[in-house]
């Protein structure tokens, strides 16, 4: 990421120490701090309200999946420019050179297919010297507020893979039980706390795993993983599928059946997952993964209620081609969205 880019990031914590050494009073600065997080989360509340209250005045939906944009990239360990992703991908979404029209024939235009209840302010909250426990817990609150509104579902934007585990945490709470995930990924994102941080995009399944709200976690397309990678998948019962057996496996993969005995699916999907012909714009890149049409069959053919998902990863900074990777976050949005409403 550029340097103003991780000026940007680190914003909040200079403001805070620079506040902290001129001696303002710690109550007054958590007070502010609570006000400007009661104002996101307010945001956040009416807006889902609202959403919720015309689909039930629609009627005829049962789940409908609603955007939730959680613009973070500062627990990225390489480049930072994930937090720039909710836009783009929004903006490619409905971009004119297609149409609003799934492959499996849903509208998305038709609100009880999609909405959108805007972004959790990230930058705002941080510049404030807000910490990253304090902004895990607004990220979880912000998709429970979304639950909360019959019959909307949370369809995350990211940002980094980090804000996977505050939005799985809310879901399993939220349910009063543990899901299914299925995670697409180049790499297993489950170190301990990758270079010291237990927040970082490389440790959130690790906080999933140990916080019990996943039973069964699935890892497919990994291609770059590391011994703690693999002692880590053993020591939390992980199954993992790299890609270099993934001619063996992908019948087994394209007719998976989860969640029955839990609270339902939630499907993780990292952009790196597919191999960098498909999507050149992530921070990592990983030769040798899956195409586009291999990750639409394992989600399309998959069994199981699916109660949540995030789409993160997505690097615009390096979409260089014609803004090509935004499409492909967008149409894997678009097709989990059909997928999740009915």
């Amino acid at each position: 990421m550029s340097g103003s880019g991780t000026a940007i990031g680190r914003r909040g914590l200079h403001y805070l120490q620079k506040l902290k050494a001129a001696n303002i009073p710690s109550d007054l600065l958590e007070k502010g701090q609570n006000r400007v997080i009661d104002a996101s989360l307010t945001l956040i509340r009416e807006r889902a309200k609202l959403k919720g209250q015309l689909l039930r005045a629609l009627g005829g939906a049962v789940a409908s999946t609603s955007l939730l944009g959680v613009p973070l990239g500062h627990n990225s360990s390489f480049l930072q420019g994930p937090a720039f992703a909710p836009p783009r991908i929004r903006e490619a979404i409905w971009c004119g050179s297609t149409n609003s029209t799934t492959e499996q024939g849903k509208q998305l235009n038709d609100p009880r297919v999609l909405t959108d209840v805007g972004d959790v302010p990230v930058q705002e909250i941080r510049d404030c010297g807000v910490d990253d426990d304090r902004l895990m817990n607004v990220i979880s609150e912000s998709v429970k507020l979304v639950m909360e509104e019959d019959p909307l579902r949370p369809l995350v934007l990211g940002g980094d893979h980090s804000i996977s585990f505050p939005v799985v945490r809310a879901l399993s709470e939220k349910l009063a039980g543990r899901v299914d995930i299925l995670h697409l990924d180049a790499h297993p994102d489950i170190y301990d706390a990758f270079e010291g941080n237990k927040y970082s995009h490389a440790s959130s399944f690790a906080r999933i795993m140990e916080g019990g709200y996943a039973r069964r976690l699935l890892q497919v397309g990994i291609r770059s993983i590391t011994t703690e990678g693999r002692e880590q998948g053993k020591r939390f019962g992980v199954e993992q599928y790299e890609m270099r057996t993934f001619s063996r496996d992908r019948h087994f993969l394209e007719n998976l059946k989860l969640g029955e005995g839990v609270e339902g699916v939630y499907i993780s999907v990292d952009v790196d997952c597919l191999d960098p012909a498909f999507a050149p714009g992530v921070s990592h890149i990983e030769p040798g993964g899956l195409s586009f049409r291999d990750v639409l069959n394992i989600l399309h053919n998959l069994q199981g209620n699916l109660v949540g998902a995030d789409v993160v990863e997505f690097n615009p900074q390096r979409d260089t081609v014609d803004g090509m990777t935004a499409m492909v976050a967008a149409k894997l949005v678009r097709e989990l969205a059909a997928k999740m409403s009915k």
